[in-house]
């Protein structure tokens, strides 16, 4: 029996794998803070990822384009990509050549990740899928506090407030052991959609806030407002620990409730009641303001983070034992995946690639000279879109992510891969994007290896190794480790073995925001509860920002955002909007749990959730196939309705790939600071599919 982390989400939930009489392993849940003894369906059954039919184990190559891939062995496989590697860096630079992570990566393999980018390949084009998740919050975070730690305290202060205010989050079926933290009696959540987290709020005397779907940011104004005219703000908090107040207040000072009814749909009655209930909690020190993806997957996600965290300042919540704002990461590792250098413009620590300090002390940790490191890259879909195009990479080497469903205009996204002149997918099944794939080369699954991972506390955590991977299967470290000698690096600068890594992350790390280096298998083993900043000689630090935050003033800034529409409008010929998101039995792309049988009975298909008279002007009732189109492309997917969805709205969950990929649809417009795509809101028709 190992005990480990669920495989899934940024909650990290405890568990124990445990061997059957057929040798398999079967996940038991175990106590830890976060899940508390429970796990949802997916941690019971992720054991089973580990042996589905369809595991690779042998590389599989594709001898020229047009043919099928074929089993070959790993020297024929890692030879041709290094081969194909170098030989497109000589004809057209380093630059041709780019890398393409995951926030579901150990820290171990995303600092190892970032590093193999700069020193094996000398690209600065590397960025990961958690810019597609995580941006815009850290964006926000970096921008008022001077720190991105998603929650800057334990989740199990939540357990105790009086009111929780959730900003686009939907725990109850993304996160189910989360709901037994959001016991408040005044459970506030903010959703086009009467999701089951806003549906518990409403059974227990709660308030759900339904803005129309790009309408948040207005919304929070519009709270920001009331909370001022109710006599709600913090005025000492605000005096002593903040800078900027007025100049955002001159932007809420136009969103009185009646006005912000009027552009989100929800009702000025609504409104106040909801800066009642905060403003009476936070009185008490018992409030809290989350945010999810639901809220910052927009051309102007920053500053709808930035516009909660204003609301959150203005009530003194902020580094205060009992109150606080904190974003609820998404992917398993979202946290420290983009703190150790898989990011375009950062290198481990949270340090800033064009930062010539922090330059000059991770090369030194390197052992080359700094002015050998490349600098920023292309964000995400911005590297993405880049592929195969003039100017742009020729190859692209791809760990743990499936872009060629998670990504917006995914249709566009799958045109650009299959333009590279060299694609390598590093997976353990032949996901959508493996299967465009000029190489793939089997790695092991999260039971079969150790490392580290960062859950959405900020708490680094160890997955232990519970099993062997099968036979012919190697680690992701082991295969960086193997590409990287053959591209002429010494072998001692790759390590594979994960404890090594973490001893050379900490150095790396080491005065860097986001410091590791007092994070040792020791500590980790023992288990201390290691909150970064975890430095060698000094604790670790649970709740940040008690004393002050992390601007060189020791004071929050408070940022003046206005409200602006989405980047595309309805109209005529697509008069409704679609917004996504997740489903309890599936996780992101699919690629795992479409594989589980019990969770593929569960939801088998797409669907498109709509009003029953929204689907009646359209010709269709419940159980039809749909076609819903965009400006970018379609999908087809099975009607469910809901007498509580918006009328204009539509809601399509992600998980599923081919003709019933929801990203089909999505639009690729960039937040102008974080660089997310606006995954939420897509101008749609609905029709009944031929």
């Amino acid at each position: 029996m190992t005990t480990t982390h669920c495989p899934y989400c940024a909650l990290q939930c405890a568990m124990r794998l445990e061997p059957g009489p057929d040798g398999r392993l079967a996940a038991r849940p175990a106590p830890f803070p976060t899940n508390r003894g429970g796990l949802c369906r997916k941690g019971w059954t992720s054991a089973e990822v580990l042996t589905v039919p369809d595991r690779l184990t042998r590389p599989l190559i594709r001898k020229d384009r047009g043919s099928n891939l074929v089993e070959t062995d790993w020297d024929t496989a890692l030879d041709h990509v290094a081969e194909r590697l170098l030989a497109l860096a000589a004809e057209s630079g380093p630059d041709t050549v780019s890398v393409f992570g995951s926030g579901g990566l150990t820290n171990e393999k995303s600092y190892t990740l970032g590093k193999f980018a700069r020193l094996a390949l000398g690209t600065s084009q590397i960025d990961y899928n958690g810019r597609f998740c995580m941006s815009s919050a850290a964006a926000g975070g970096m921008r008022a506090f001077g720190l991105d730690r998603g929650m800057p305290f334990p989740l199990s202060d939540v357990g105790g407030a009086e009111a929780v205010l959730l900003a686009g989050a939907n725990p109850a079926e993304t996160m189910p052991p989360m709901m037994g933290h959001l016991s408040a009696p005044a459970l506030l959540v903010v959703d086009p959609r009467r999701s089951a987290t806003a549906q518990v709020a409403l059974d227990n005397g709660g308030l759900h806030l339904a803005p129309r779907p790009g309408t948040d940011l207005a919304l929070a104004l519009g709270l920001l407002h009331a909370v001022r005219v109710g006599g709600w703000v913090d005025e000492e908090f605000v005096a002593s620990r903040t800078t900027g107040f007025e100049a955002a207040w001159e932007h809420a000072a136009a969103w009185w409730p009646e006005h912000t009814e009027q552009v989100t749909g929800v009702p000025a009655a609504h409104i106040r009641a909801a800066a009642d209930l905060l403003g009476a909690a936070a009185r008490n020190r018992s409030a809290y303001v989350l945010t999810g993806r639901g809220t910052e997957q927009h051309a102007k996600g920053t500053d709808t983070v930035s516009a909660w965290i204003n609301l959150s300042l203005a009530l003194g919540l902020p580094g205060r034992a009992g109150s606080g704002y904190g974003c609820i990461t998404g992917q398993g590792n979202g946290q420290g995946g983009r703190e150790h250098g898989q990011k375009a413009d950062q290198l481990p620590g949270y340090r800033r690639i064009d930062d010539p300090a922090a330059r000059a002390h991770v090369a030194g940790v390197w052992g080359v000279e700094p002015d050998t490191l490349p600098g920023p890259g292309r964000s995400a879909f911005e590297l993405l879109d880049a592929l195969g195009t003039a100017g742009g990479p020729r190859a692209m080497l791809l760990f743990g992510s499936n872009p060629a469903v998670s990504a917006p205009d995914s249709g566009r996204v799958r045109s650009r891969l299959a333009a590279l002149d060299l694609l390598v997918t590093a997976d353990f099944v032949l996901s959508e994007t493996a299967a465009m794939s000029d190489v793939v080369l089997p790695v092991a699954q999260w039971a079969e290896e150790s490392g580290t991972m960062t859950n959405l506390e900020g708490r680094v955590l160890r997955r232990n190794r519970a099993a062997e991977p099968p036979p012919g299967v190697r680690t992701d470290l082991q295969v960086l480790s193997d590409l990287a000698v053959r591209l002429g690096q010494p072998p001692e600068r790759f390590a594979t073995d994960p404890d090594t890594v973490l001893a050379e992350l900490g150095r790396a790390s080491a005065g860097g925001a986001a410091d590791y280096s007092g994070v040792t298998p020791a500590r980790l083993d023992s288990g201390e509860a290691l909150y970064w900043p975890v430095r060698a000689d000094a604790a670790p630090t649970p709740r940040l920002f008690l004393d002050s935050f992390a601007h060189p003033d020791g004071r929050a800034r408070f940022l003046a955002v206005s409200h602006r529409p989405p980047a595309e409008a309805t109209d005529a010929d697509y008069p409704l909007v679609a917004t996504t998101g997740r489903l309890m039995g599936h996780y992101q792309s699919g690629a795992q749990t479409r594989r589980v049988p019990e969770l593929g009975r569960a939801e088998p298909e797409a669907y498109v959730e709509v009003h029953p008279d929204t689907a009646a002007r359209a010709g269709l009732a419940a159980g039809d196939w749909a076609r819903v189109t965009s400006r970018r492309g379609r999908t087809r997917a099975r009607v469910r309705l809901s007498p509580t969805a918006r009328l204009d709205t539509v809601f399509l969950p992600f998980h599923f790939a081919g003709d019933q990929a929801a990203n089909n649809l999505t639009n690729p417009a960039l937040d102008p600071t974080s660089r997310m795509p606006e995954f939420k809101v897509s101008a749609v028709r609905l029709e009944p599919e031929l």
